[in-house]
C-alpha cells in the first residue's frame, strides 16, 4: 500500500505535491518522495520519514522547481524500509524517465532475470517498482524513435502489460514530454485524475484517492479504468488509450475496508457508505444468529471502523459510545514494522476512557482482524477498564491468507486467523464472543449496486488469487522473505553495514 500523485499545472507544482501526498500520508508511512521537471531538468528529493520530515521548506522544496511533477508515500512490501528503496525512481535512458507505483508485481523475481540478460539493464535496488520502470523504459526504447507521440507511450504501457504480472498503480513522468498513469489489467489498486482551469489552460491531477483531488481544487474527471493508460503532453492535451487485453475490473475490497480514507470515491463507490454499510450487514448478522443478545455499548477501534460501529449501534438499539481517545501522533499500527513495535504502539495510540467501559459489556467493532496482536491488546485494555464482558465483531471476514497485490500483510503463518477456529481465535484473543462478517454480506456492502464491477480481489479472505499466478512455492518464498523474523534479520544486516561503513569514516 502506496500513494501516488502526479500534476501537470502552469506554475510550480512542489508545493501542491507536498499537499498532496500528506493527503495520502495513510497510504504509507516509511518514506517518501518529489520529483519536478524544469525544462530539461529534474529535480529530485526523497527519504525516509513522513512527509513533513522529509522536505524542508528552505532546503527541499524551494529546490524542487518546475511545472510537472510525481510524488510518493510508501511503506516497504517486497523492498526494504531503506531510504534506497524511497520513491520516485528515476533512469536516464531512454529520454529521462521516473515513476511511481503502488501495489506488487507477483514475477518480478523473473522480470530482474530478462532486464539483466536480455534488456541489458542495471537494477540497483530490490524494489519491483525499479523493475516496472526499467520495463516501461525497455519497452519505450525498443521503439527506436527520436520523438515520442503519444501512440509511442501507449505502446509501451502495452508492453508493460504483456510483460508484468500482479498489481500496480503508476504515475510517470517523461523529460519534455509530460505526465502518465496507467492501471494494471485488474485495476488492483486505486488510481484516478481529475483537471481544473487556470488562466494559463487546463490542468491535471492523478492520485491514489479523489480525497487529494479535492483538497487542491481539482475536479474529479475518473478512475483510470483496468488496462488503460492516461497522457497529458506538454501542450496539456489529455489522451486515453486502453492498452490491456481482456482488462476485467477487479479492486482489492481491502481498500475499502481499511486502507482508503472514508472520504475518497474509488470505482464509483463512496468508502463512507461502503463502510456504513458493512455496520448494516454486521448488525443484521448479530441479530439473525445472537437475538438475546445483551451487549450494553458498542465503542468502535478509531478511526477506520467508526462509521460501522455507529450503525452496529443503531441497528441493534444499543448505545454509541468513543470510548478509546486516539493519539494521533502514533502511526497506524496495521504497517508499523515489527511485532514488538506495533503491540507497543497499540497502547500508545489507543487509550481507554474508563466510564464507558466500567460493569459493562462491551461489542467492540474494529474493520478487521489482522496479527491479532491490536485485537489482543485492545480487549485487554477493555477488561482492565472495567468491563464485564468483552465481545469483538469484525467487520471484514476472518484473514487467512497473505496479501500478494501490494499490502504488506503477515505471512499465513503470522495471521491469527489462518488455520484457527472462532473458538480458538476467541480463547486465543480473550474475547467474550467473536462475530466475524460474511464474505457475501462484505461483498454486497461494498459493491450495493454498482455493476461495473465485475469482482473484487478478496484473495485475503479466501486464498483465490485473481491473477492466477500464485504458487505454493511463490508463497513459500513470500514466508520467508516477508516475516517479521525475515525482516528483523535484514534489518540487522544492514545496520551492521552502516556500522561497518561509519567506522570506516572514522
Amino acid at each position: 500500500m502506496c500513494g501516488i500523485v502526479g500534476i501537470y499545472s502552469h506554475q510550480a507544482v512542489n508545493q501542491e505535491l507536498y499537499d498532496a501526498l500528506t493527503m495520502l500520508q495513510h497510504r504509507g508511512q516509511d518514506a517518501a518522495g518529489i520529483i519536478t521537471n524544469e525544462g530539461h531538468r529534474l529535480h529530485l528529493r526523497k527519504d525516509n520519514g513522513l512527509v513533513r520530515d522529509v522536505f524542508n521548506k528552505d532546503e527541499h522544496m524551494t529546490r524542487l522547481r518546475g511545472p510537472i511533477g510525481i510524488g510518493h508515500v510508501r511503506y516497504p512490501t517486497a523492498g526494504a524500509a531503506s531510504s534506497a528503496e524511497a520513491q520516485p525512481f528515476y533512469t536516464n535512458m531512454p529520454f529521462g524517465i521516473s515513476l511511481s507505483h503502488n501495489g506488487n508485481l507477483t514475477n518480478a523475481e523473473e522480470l530482474k532475470q530478462e532486464l539483466f540478460a536480455e534488456d541489458r539493464r542495471h537494477l540497483n535496488t530490490e524494489s519491483d517498482s525499479e523493475v516496472l520502470l526499467n520495463v516501461f523504459a525497455h519497452e519505450l526504447q525498443i521503439q527506436s524513435k527520436l520523438r515520442l507521440t503519444a501512440e509511442d507511450i501507449f505502446a509501451g504501457v502495452s508492453g508493460v502489460h504483456r510483460r508484468c504480472r500482479g498489481a500496480y498503480a503508476v504515475v510517470a513522468m517523461i523529460s519534455g514530454y509530460g505526465l502518465i498513469g496507467f492501471r494494471d489489467p485488474f485495476g488492483i489498486r486505486p488510481v484516478c485524475y481529475g483537471w481544473r482551469d487556470s488562466p494559463q489552460g487546463k490542468e491535471y491531477m492523478i492520485a491514489s484517492e479523489s480525497v487529494a483531488l479535492n483538497a487542491l481544487g481539482f475536479e474529479f474527471l475518473d478512475d483510470i479504468a483496468p488496462g488503460e493508460a492516461i497522457y497529458v503532453d506538454m501542450d496539456g492535451k489529455l489522451h486515453r488509450r486502453q492498452c490491456a487485453m481482456n482488462s476485467v475490473l477487479s479492486p482489492c475490497i481491502f481498500e475499502y475496508v481499511y486502507l482508503a480514507r472514508p472520504d475518497s470515491v474509488m470505482d464509483d463507490i463512496y468508502v463512507y457508505k461502503a463502510r456504513l454499510r458493512m455496520g448494516i450487514k454486521l448488525a443484521e448478522k448479530i441479530l439473525r444468529e445472537w437475538p438475546e443478545h445483551d451487549i450494553d455499548v458498542v465503542i468502535p477501534i478509531p478511526d477506520t471502523s467508526r462509521v460501522a460501529g455507529a450503525e452496529v449501534a443503531a441497528r441493534l438499539g444499543v448505545n454509541y459510545r468513543e470510548g478509546f481517545i486516539k493519539n494521533r501522533y502514533i502511526g497506524r499500527t496495521f504497517i508499523m514494522p515489527g511485532q514488538e513495535q506495533r503491540k507497543k504502539g497499540v497502547r500508545q495510540k489507543l487509550n481507554p476512557v474508563d466510564v464507558e467501559f466500567r460493569g459493562k459489556n462491551v461489542l467492540l467493532v474494529d474493520d478487521s482482524i489482522v496479527r491479532g496482536t491490536t485485537s489482543q491488546e485492545i480487549i485487554q485494555m477493555a477488561r482492565d477498564a472495567g468491563a464485564r464482558k468483552v465481545y469483538f465483531a469484525s467487520a471484514a471476514p476472518p484473514v487467512r491468507y497473505p496479501n500478494v497485490y501490494g499490502i504488506d500483510m503477515p505471512t499465513a503463518t503470522e495471521l491469527v486467523a489462518h488455520g484457527r477456529t472462532i473458538p480458538q481465535l476467541e480463547e486465543l484473543l480473550g474475547a467474550d464472543r467473536l462475530i466475524y462478517q460474511d464474505l457475501n454480506d462484505l461483498i454486497d456492502a461494498v459493491r450495493h449496486k454498482h455493476s461495473s464491477i465485475q469482482r473484487f480481489d478478496c484473495s485475503v479472505f479466501t486464498g483465490e488469487y485473481i491473477t492466477q499466478d500464485i504458487s505454493l512455492e511463490y508463497l513459500n518464498q513470500l514466508e520467508l522473505f516477508r516475516s517479521d523474523a525475515a525482516k528483523a534479520k535484514r534489518g540487522s544486516s544492514a545496520q551492521s553495514v552502516i556500522e561497518l561503513e561509519n567506522a570506516g569514516a572514522r
